[in-house]
């Protein structure tokens, strides 16, 4: 009879405790294997630290913004630096995977570091806000003065102190009619004002104007009631804001109208003069990045520079022989891109294409690679180290988004392959230069689009086409225009050359009209979530970073993340954090409002974030709403079920048990007062003391219940974010 014979086990050890034994062994050839597996694959794809470490600072920027509390940051910090000690202490014991011990000592220190930077800048520069609107006079001296003419105002920052005496930053509105230009840096003046607290999102997903006021360290916002008075002028005169508004002056001027509105954005910075028509136009026709001084600009000032400064130096033989004059004409261009920047406000767009920039003149006067995408690294990192807080803004995040999507684009090889300078005729090289300039739109738009629906709800469809156009146009003839006709002012003959470059601004905004006016021009949608946005940023870094194969990988994060928008439904109901707006989307796409409001950013808001177009209709004029002076009711079917809504209109005293009664009979009740606890509808109650906490909020009506998305989900313990009492 044959026998089966026992495993061998170690003396002394029991053949249970020997099966016990295998599972932790497995786990760990597994772990090994999946470490060698990155450390080879990080080899293949030849691993470019640079661009990653930008990366790395901007996700733990990134962290703090999204996570909610103290202890979720410093979890971050440490999490980073335990990773980046651990691989720093396996790297010195061991030759093997180098590689990956490297990427994740570099990026989880990184990480830590952009984490600890964004939450020491905003314990430096955050400024508390006014705990309430108020009503006074003020005395401040001017720090700052924006003339804002197609809006009929013009603002000014100033130092000023509170009723406590403390020191205090705060912008005001000043009338056309009630402004000088004696009212500029420097100068005390005192006015009476009424003044607010920057107001956080009117709805999730809206524009947060208290996180920007936090940084920018304004307390309290408002408008000049009455006349204001100059206390002193100013001790000392700057120079570089009011040459500023002195060359947008001169060239609106020179060129009236629209065009003269932009040539002096294109000049000077200067945004104040341009109508909003034309803005809403330039930005449904995807040219808004036309009129914000960035690296089309600053490119073309130094290029123009760098050429002019070489052909000049080239026809003085004694210097040719004497001194390398690509560097010479490199320190020109420099400077010439420094001035620029200053001069039109340093923003955070120009600032980075001026780093970029400079590093390109660099790279040409040594004779390297002058577009690089660890070029556009550095440039991120330090525009991050001065600015930490531009990367939640859609300034930083579009600006960067093209250049990376450019650099890419043009690096990879099938693109260097095809589109490539070669021997051929001229009909062929403008051919290939037009292809090659289109799909340079197509790609920037599609790198464009997410961040754009993401801020802004809505993005034009024919930017890319449109772009082919307004380009060359910008760069090749109205910028240069605009320049020769400033230098011959100097000597009084610039009016023929400002009616050329008047001209092509014109066709520029009939370029940008007639993209805008086109039937499916602008792609509307009102919500994106975070996770979804992430997942687009991520695929979209992936897709652009690595080499080879593996960078289609991307593709399938982005794929997921359009999935993922396509599918989040649009809200039914939105409620205002003061509870005195509610929209309410119909089945046929319209737009019911509950007050009629002449404020445009409230009717902006409701259409962008609701995610229709058309002018929203009073509820007091609808056919199925039932209204009094106190209530307003109306029942709506989704999701397979009818849904009362009942909203307050007025702050007059109502008789409880009919309130309650009335409450009892709804789904939903909005009202931006206080309702007595015997108000109990049957899904949701949004008075007051709730939307204080919570701030504006969306409801999707489903088969389950109502799903609520507040304001208050995105803003955690941030200093700038107070609940309402």
């Amino acid at each position: 009879m044959a026998t089966r014979e026992a495993p061998l086990v170690p003396l002394g050890q029991e053949p249970g405790d020997a099966a016990l034994q295998q599972t932790p062994w497995r786990m760990r050839a597994r772990l090994s294997s999946f470490l060698d597996g990155a450390d080879a694959f990080l080899a293949r794809a030849a691993f470019d630290r640079g661009p990653w470490l930008a990366v790395a600072l901007a996700g733990g920027i990134a962290a703090w913004f999204a996570l909610p509390a103290s202890a979720w940051w410093i979890g971050t910090i440490a999490a980073g630096m335990l990773a980046a000690l651990g691989a720093v202490a396996l790297w010195r014991g061991q030759e093997r995977r180098v590689h990956l011990l490297t990427a994740v000592a570099s990026t989880g220190a990184l990480l830590a570091a952009g984490t600890a930077l964004i939450w020491a800048r905003s314990a430096a520069v955050g400024a508390e806000p006014f705990a309430r609107p108020v009503s006074a006079v003020v005395e401040g001296r001017v720090l700052e003065r924006i003339e804002q003419p197609a809006e009929d105002r013009t603002r000014l920052v100033l130092a000023a102190r509170d009723r406590a005496g403390e020191a205090v930053k705060i912008r005001v509105n000043v009338p056309l009619d009630a402004d000088r230009e004696d009212f500029r840096e420097g100068a005390v003046i005192r006015f009476k004002a009424r003044l607010m607290p920057p107001a956080s999102p009117m709805l999730p997903g809206g524009y947060d104007f208290a996180r920007a006021a936090w940084f920018a360290g304004y307390a309290a916002t408002g408008s000049v009631q009455g006349p204001v008075e100059l206390v002193a002028p100013p001790a000392s005169e700057a120079w570089l804001a009011p040459l500023q508004r002195r060359l947008a002056a001169h060239v609106r001027s020179r060129l009236g109208g629209s065009a003269g509105a932009i040539a002096a954005a294109f000049a000077s910075g200067d945004r104040g003069a341009i109508t909003t028509a034309d803005e809403d136009a330039m930005r449904d026709a995807g040219l808004t990045h036309l009129l914000s001084i960035s690296g089309l600009h600053v490119s073309a000032v130094i290029a123009a520079a760098y050429f002019l400064a070489m052909t000049v130096l080239a026809a003085w033989p004694w210097l040719a022989l004497r001194v390398r004059l690509p560097v010479v004409a490199a320190g020109v261009g420099a400077l010439a891109g420094i001035g620029y920047t200053l001069l039109t406000g340093a923003e955070v767009p120009t600032v980075r294409s001026c780093v970029g920039a400079v590093l390109v003149l660099g790279a040409l006067a040594l004779g390297r690679e002058p577009l690089s995408l660890r070029m556009v690294a550095v440039a991120a990192v330090f525009v991050l180290l001065l600015w930490p807080e531009s990367l939640a803004g859609p300034s930083f995040q579009m600006s960067f988004a093209a250049v990376v999507a450019i650099v890419a684009l043009h690096n990879a090889g099938p693109v260097r392959a095809s589109l490539g300078a070669r021997e051929e005729r001229l009909a062929m090289r403008i051919l290939r230069g037009a292809l090659g300039l289109l799909l340079t739109g197509v790609v920037i738009e599609l790198a464009l689009m997410p961040i754009v629906l993401f801020h802004f709800h809505r993005a034009g469809v024919y930017g890319a086409f449109a772009n082919v156009l307004a380009i060359p146009l910008v760069t090749f003839v109205s910028m240069p225009l605009i320049a020769l006709a400033l230098l011959l002012d100097l000597v009084g003959l610039g009016l023929p050359v400002w009616w050329l470059a008047g001209q092509s601004l014109d066709l520029l905004l009939w370029i940008a009209h007639l993209a805008a006016s086109q039937p499916g021009a602008v792609t509307l949608m009102p919500q994106m979530g975070w996770g979804t946005f992430a997942l687009f940023v991520l695929g979209g870094l992936w897709l652009a970073l690595w080499r080879g194969k593996e960078r289609l990988w991307g593709l399938a994060a982005a794929g997921a993340a359009t999935l993922s928008m396509l599918l989040t439904p649009a809200p039914d109901v939105l409620v205002s954090g003061d509870g005195r707006q509610v929209g309410i989307v119909t089945r046929d796409g319209r737009l019911l409002s509950l007050r009629d409001t002449k404020s445009e950013f409230t009717r902006d808001n409701l259409m962008e974030l609701a995610g229709v177009e058309a002018e929203p209709v009073p509820l007091a004029t609808w056919r199925g709403a039932e209204c009094s002076r106190d209530f307003c009711t109306l029942t709506i079917e989704r999701a397979g079920r009818s849904w009362r809504l009942l909203m307050a209109r007025s702050r007059n005293m109502i008789e409880e048990r009919a309130l309650a009664a009335a409450c009892e009979r709804a789904d939903i009740v909005v009202a931006d007062r206080y309702l007595p606890r015997s108000c109990r509808p049957r899904a949701l109650l949004a008075d007051a003391r709730t939307l204080g906490e919570t701030g504006g909020v969306a409801l999707v009506l489903g088969e389950s219940g109502v799903d609520v998305t507040t304001v208050a989900a995105s803003q955690g313990e941030h200093g700038w974010w107070h609940p309402r009492k």
